[in-house]
């Protein structure tokens, strides 16, 4: 059965006309238990994880102050969010979320977070709508339990991970993919393992085609035993954040390629939703949830 981790805590109360469309959060899994895509089954709810988890990837003075909010206002103001107790236990419970989501993924080949894809957080601060590396931690979470490895992060946001990429500048284990909007956040790039910087206005045919001679042989070469997939539709063309021109057809096809590529190859696999700010919420939603029709379709 396809596991997603989801908390009511994941719609944060925003100001009124933040950028951030923080709906999606509520309005995601309504439309997968209403069409039919998903059952109250599917669905888990995250709680607080073990901090020793956290501090794997995080300095203890930032998550100390995190967790005091005595975060300076200059680096909450990278954050983008009005820092709040909530807010930090929202962060929290997301990482949770996706440390289940390592476990179910192992069982059942994938899982699904409807959240997290902070991949803008650094070791020792965040910014751009992340606190909390979520992936990064499950990745250290995996291999401090000894279920895997070998890790490759498949990072398709249109914002590169610029957090994921400096906190595994200098760890062969987890190999950092991230493919995105040249011209787009963060302005000032980490490097990743493999960075792929696309054109402005790149459509589905020349996206997708780079992307299908990439990730095989990157597989073939780095041979991950754990997949993680940051899987932003932030890349559509109608995105408020993004640069790049792909359709929701493309968007499409680009989780059908990795997920099948996962299935085929039997990587375990763990999804994060990451970024998407196009201004008709029905887009961002819809694009979304092809993600899970397909986990659906593919491995169950």
């Amino acid at each position: 059965m396809l596991k997603i981790a989801f908390h009511p805590i994941y719609k944060h109360p925003l100001p009124e006309g933040h950028r951030f469309p923080m709906i999606k959060y509520d309005l995601l899994p309504q439309q997968l238990l209403y069409e039919g895509t998903c059952d109250e089954a599917n669905f888990f709810e995250p709680t607080f994880p073990e901090d020793e988890h956290i501090l794997a990837i995080h300095t203890t003075s930032y998550y100390e102050n995190l967790l005091s909010l005595a975060i300076k206002p200059s680096a909450a103001r990278k954050i983008g969010f009005p820092l709040s107790e909530e807010l930090v236990s929202r962060e929290r419970i997301i990482a949770d979320g996706t440390l289940k989501c390592c476990e179910f993924a192992l069982e059942n080949g994938i899982a699904m977070n409807i959240a997290g894809g902070t991949h803008h957080a650094y070791t020792n601060r965040g910014e751009a709508f992340c606190m909390l590396n979520d992936q990064a931690i499950g990745a250290r979470y995996l291999q401090s339990k000894k279920l895997a490895e070998k890790i490759l992060i498949v990072d398709l946001d249109v914002h590169q991970g610029n957090g994921t990429a400096e906190i595994f500048q200098n760890d062969a284990s987890v190999y950092t993919f991230s493919m995105h909007g040249a011209s787009n956040y963060p302005f000032k790039k980490e490097v990743s393992d493999l960075d792929i910087a696309l054109e402005k206005g790149t459509d589905d045919k020349t996206y997708l085609t780079i992307l299908k001679d990439t990730l095989p042989k990157l597989i073939a070469k780095e041979r991950p035993d754990f997949i993680f997939y940051l899987c932003g539709v932030d890349i559509l063309a109608s995105d408020k954040l993004g640069t790049l021109g792909m359709t929701l057809k493309g968007c499409f096809e680009r989780d059908r390629f990795v997920l099948q590529t996962c299935k085929d190859l039997k990587i375990p696999v763990q999804c994060s939703m990451g970024g998407g700010y196009s201004p008709d919420i029905k887009v961002i939603v819809d694009a979304h949830a092809n993600t899970f029709r397909l986990a659906q379709e593919i491995f169950f």
